[in-house]
Parts: structure tokens; sequence; C-alpha cells
């Protein structure tokens, strides 16, 4: 067995299923989980038609690439969103099984595991798959605390020059999981004059870019910082979006990648052996999902509302604050976070989830330890009646 697969810690999910263990919610209260986030908004309607209209298609094996239609679709969006004068869809977007697949196979086309000393920088906290991708590619995670004294950001300037060039490939993700923090336009400047000087490429996670609470002020992408900062071949850098939490459909396991034409070359043919095509009827659910934004509109509105509702509610008890963007609050707790979660489900059958399953230690600082991630992802009653058994466990502290 690969000897790497030894150092992949268990997923979140696992630690809480572990800290849940022998507790029994109040059977009275219907349990309401903000712990995972899936989206909960009902999938729209024509998507759900195409994808039924299009079944005629799992006859035919897919091409990896993905169909023509695809990749102008998601060519086309690319332009709108960002404002970006042209994009090559032959060139420089590729179709994927969902973000996630993507980040993790990426390190595997993308790191030179056999160098000495290869490395991967991470946010910290993090979502997992960056670490895995890393430890599997045979490189070693490296990781940059977000911490609240700096607003959440990575200190690139931290880093020594003799770090970074070990340094292969660094993750992004912004709006960031779990703190919901954006790049700016400066420190994606910064990064890449480092990626210039270093020759690393960045993997910019970008799943949350269309959850945003104020329409002129859209999260910046990666793809638009470098065309803003005059990188027109989007050297070095490729980003990753899905229709997850734009579109509501996270079991379609739809999204792209995007950007250096060089890079997605070759991540091209690791993927013709790879294997993740997605199937034909998906391709046209997704070509109607990215050609349409007034579903994605709505979506937001829905977000909007519950943050709307709930943000001042807590906020007397916990220090809850607007994110960015995305639908999660990252917040302080009053007692350890793994205590605190242990309890809130316990006594109120609400599911949060420990800050500190979200990050490592390193610099002798856990930075998701004192946190919780709390998705708004439910409906907004169900969002509300959480919030008001959160207050009232809060109370009791």
């Amino acid at each position: 067995m690969n000897p790497n697969l030894a150092r992949l810690q268990p997923y979140p999910f696992e630690k809480l299923r572990a800290l849940f263990a022998g507790i029994e919610p109040p059977a009275h209260l219907k349990p309401i989980r903000l712990s995972i986030g899936e989206p909960q908004h009902p999938t729209p309607g024509f998507i759900r038609q195409t994808l039924a209209d299009n079944l005629g298609g799992l006859s035919s094996y897919p091409v990896t690439l993905g169909s023509d239609a695809l990749r102008g679709a998601i060519a086309h969006w690319l332009e709108r969103r960002f404002g970006l004068p042209q994009v090559d869809p032959a060139t420089q977007v590729i179709p994927v099984a969902g973000t996630r697949e993507a980040l993790f196979a990426f390190a595997q086309c993308v790191v030179d595991g056999s160098r000495p000393g290869a490395k991967v920088l991470c946010p910290n906290p993090f979502y997992q798959i960056y670490e895995g991708a890393a430890l599997l590619a045979n490189a070693e995670p490296l990781f940059i605390n977000n911490l609240p004294e700096n607003g959440f950001g990575s200190d690139f300037a931290a880093i020594d020059d003799a770090t970074w060039r070990d340094i292969q490939l660094v993750y992004v993700c912004s709006p960031g999981n779990p703190t919901g923090r954006l790049l700016k336009l400066d420190e994606w400047k910064t990064l890449f004059e480092l990626s210039d000087r270093h020759g690393f490429v960045i993997a910019a996670d970008e799943c949350y870019s269309e959850i945003y609470f104020d329409d002129h002020a859209k999260p910046i992408g990666g793809l638009e910082a470098a065309w803003r900062l005059g990188r027109t071949d989007f050297r070095n850098i490729v980003m990753f979006s899905s229709l997850s939490k734009r579109s509501n459909v996270p079991g379609m396991r739809s999204g792209f990648v995007a950007g250096d034409a060089r890079i997605l070359k070759n991540f091209l043919l690791y993927r013709t052996y790879h294997g993740c095509a997605l199937s034909p009827a998906v391709q046209a659910a997704s070509v109607a999902a990215w050609n349409d934004e007034t579903h994605v509109e709505e979506n937001r509105r829905l977000y909007r509302d519950k943050f709307a509702r709930v943000t001042p509610m807590l906020r007397p008890y916990l220090p809850v604050q607007l994110p960015d963007a995305g639908f999660y609050y990252w917040v302080r707790t009053p007692l350890p976070d793994t205590e605190f979660a242990r309890r809130l489900q316990a006594e109120y059958n609400v599911t949060v989830l420990p800050g500190s399953y979200l990050a490592r230690e390193a610099q002798g600082v856990n930075p998701g330890a004192g946190f919780v991630r709390i998705a708004l992802v439910a409906d907004t009653h169900e969002c509300v009646e959480a919030a008001e058994r959160i207050i009232d466990f809060c109370k009791t502290l």
C-alpha cells in the first residue's frame, strides 16, 4: 500500500461522530444540522428537467474534455462574471466532477514528489482535501495560519525564501472555508510576484464565490485578479469552481477548472487516465445552469435573508460577524470548541463543527481551536429555530 495513506487524518465528520458517541439529544427537539456545508435549498426545476430530458446520453461514453457547449457556457460565464475579455474554451477550461475531486487530482499532476523537500502550502484552517492531496503527491503540507489578529488573512511575507523554493503548489480559498474571508487584489499581486520568483502553481478554490451580500462588492476571482494585474495568459494560476453551492446541485458533481493553458494541457492528459468525465446528461444540465443567473440571484437572496435574521439574534450572545462571502459563521466560543459542540448537540440537538477539526497545529497554534463553524444551509425557519436554541444554550453558560 502507499505508505502515505497512513498519514491521512480522519475527516472532520468522522471526528464529530466520535465526539458525539453516547449522546442522546432531547427527543422532543428535531435535529438541526448546521455542521456540513451541503446546500439545502431546492434544486431549480429547469436544471432537473434538463437532466431528465438528456438521459439518452447515458448510452455514450463521455469525453474527458467535455462538450463544446459546456466549455463554451463556462467560458462565457467567466467572461460575464469576472469581466474577462476572452476565455478560450478549447484550451483554458476543463469540466470536472466537482471541485473536490479536481482539487485532489490537481496536486497529483503538478507536484513533483520525487524532489527532496517538496511542499504544498495550505491555509489553516482549511478544506482537508488540500492536505490529503499534498500527502498522496508525496509532498509535505505546509500550513499558514489564518488568525483573528491578521483578519484571517495569510501572511505570505512571513515565509522565507528557502521555504518558498521548496513550495510547488499553493492552495488558496476565496471566499474562505471556514472564515468567509476574501483575498484582496494586493494579496493576489503579492502571491503572483512570489509565484514568478519561485515558480509554484496557484490553485484557487472559488466554490463559494456566488454567495455574497453586496452586489457592488462581488468577490474577486483569481483569473480576474490576474487579468487586472496584466497577467493575461493566467500564468501559473488555475481556478476551481462548481455548481454545487451556486445552483444547489451538489449531487450532480459538476464543476470546472480554468486558467493557464499550459498547465491545463498537462492536467487534461492526466485526466484521460484519471477517468472522471461528466455524463452527457449532467453536461447538458450544467450548460443550462451556467447560462442562467436568475436562480443564482434567488439563491443569494435566501442566504442574505437568513444572515439578516440570524445575525442580530445571535450577536448579544456570541461574537458573530457577517462573513465577506459564503454561508458560514466562523465564531469564537465561550467554551472549548469541542465542548461547545458536544453540549449543544446533547442539550439542544443542534449540530455545529468544532473549528479545531478544520485546522492543524502550526507554529505552536491550532488556529481553529476555540471556534466553531456554523453553516446556514437549512431553510430560514430551521436556521431561526437553531439560533433560538443556541441562544438558550448560551444563557446557561
